[in-house]
């Protein structure tokens, strides 16, 4: 069960052609189909998924260990995986530790920058910097000068932080960074009322005061940065190296775009993923075996190298980052802040017991309180405490 994208029927054919002893039947990727085949206990063979997040199928025991084909394949090995991996990792407690569930097929450190040099040389503003980060407060500042108004409308933002897709997990990177933890060590509750995670929190409050970007409170219509800053409507937008393969064609505007290192909050740098697209065996699949040959055939093969030339996302595999795009200038140097931001690559903290989009609701509920003024910051950050504690108890009922 793939996404129409994730697999052609030339490279299908290519490896039924290698492997004439098996035939792959392709299903267009469907969570709600993918539910009940799992609830009816005959699931696809292989599925398509996030490695953030995966912990809650390996909790249910709904994922295959997949250590054991790890240990003897003779085309993947685990020190060739990329640290965004290790969010398929599950020990029963924690993630990033024992067994891996999943092989990461692509990923992006998704806090990484990029912004517009016409934009920024049009308000006389310096340049962000390849290897230095910028900290979030000194964003916000930079935001701020990036900001054009006009007759009461805001024509240019400074910033976007692609709002719509998550807050839990780039104010996770910001609790990090300042040496915090939202979670407990086994996942079972989460606290908001911290001074990380309430500095992390009204941080997103003053970007939103401030005027400088897309929120839910003024969103993009169609829900992401990407049309709005290739209009030049948005000079800077947080978003993971994959995105620059949206410009390839666009030689005018690729020729002003630059990347930067993902900005900090606090003393400690970390750059992390907030999905990691990969792939996973349904521990009550019938061919494992034959599903891991295509594992092995979809990662490391044609498939493999295709993506990584194309651009979009780094390859799940060290030794696939070469096959990056570099012809154009802009390439050239996105690839180098990458492979630097690859030192400081981190997993994220995600409970089996609630799903990312349930906290992002959570989250975005009590942020709108807090912006139109009708709650406070303490106020709101206990409410989330409280409501995602909720979440989180009846969920570790529901698995045992």
């Amino acid at each position: 069960m793939f996404g129409n994208q994730d697999l052609s029927k030339k490279q299908i054919a290519a490896f039924e052609a290698k492997n004439p002893d098996i035939k792959i039947r392709f299903l267009q990727n469907d969570p709600a189909r993918l539910n009940a085949m799992l609830a009816s206990g005959n699931p696809p063979d292989l599925v398509i998924g996030p490695a953030v997040g995966s912990a809650n199928n390996n909790a249910r025991g709904l994922a295959t260990d997949l250590t054991p084909y790890l240990e003897k394949s003779k085309v993947l090995k685990t020190e060739d995986l990329q640290p965004a991996n290790d969010s398929f990792r599950w020990d029963g407690t924690q993630i990033g530790k024992g067994a891996y569930y999943g092989i990461v097929k692509d990923f992006s450190q998704d806090a990484t920058l990029w912004y517009n040099t016409e934009l920024f040389d049009k308000a006389k503003v310096p340049h962000l910097s390849d290897t230095e980060p910028t900290s979030y407060d000194e964003l916000l500042e930079i935001a701020k000068k990036l900001t054009v108004k006009r007759g009461g409308k805001t024509v240019q933002f400074g910033l976007g932080l692609e709002w719509a897709w998550s807050l839990y997990a780039p104010m996770s990177m910001m609790v990090l960074q300042q040496g915090a933890q939202l979670y407990n060590d086994d996942l079972t509750e989460i606290d908001f009322t911290t001074n990380a995670a309430r500095k992390a929190f009204s941080w997103y409050v003053e970007f939103a005061r401030a005027g400088v970007g897309p929120t839910s409170l003024n969103p993009l219509p169609d829900g992401s940065d990407q049309a709005t800053f290739s209009a030049k409507r948005m000079a800077i937008t947080q978003d993971g190296y994959w995105f620059g393969a949206n410009f390839v064609e666009d030689k005018a505007l690729n020729a002003n775009i630059r990347m930067a290192p993902a900005p900090t909050m606090g003393d400690k740098r970390v750059s992390p993923w907030y999905s990691g697209q990969g792939v996973w065996i349904p521990e009550k699949s019938k061919r494992k075996d034959e599903a891991w040959k295509l594992v092995e055939y979809f990662i490391a093969g044609e498939p493999g190298v295709t993506r990584a030339k194309s651009g979009w996302g780094l390859p799940g595999l060290k030794s696939l980052l070469p096959q990056l795009p570099k012809e154009q200038p802009y390439q050239k140097q996105a690839y180098t802040v990458a492979e630097k931001e690859l030192e400081f690559a981190a997993p994220l903290s995600a409970s089996p017991y609630a799903t990312t989009d349930a906290v992002n609701v959570v989250i975005d509920k009590a942020l709108q309180r807090v912006i139109r003024k009708e709650q406070s910051i303490d106020a709101a950050c206990s409410a989330v405490t409280k409501e995602i504690n909720k979440l989180l108890k009846q969920g570790k009922e529901q698995i045992g």
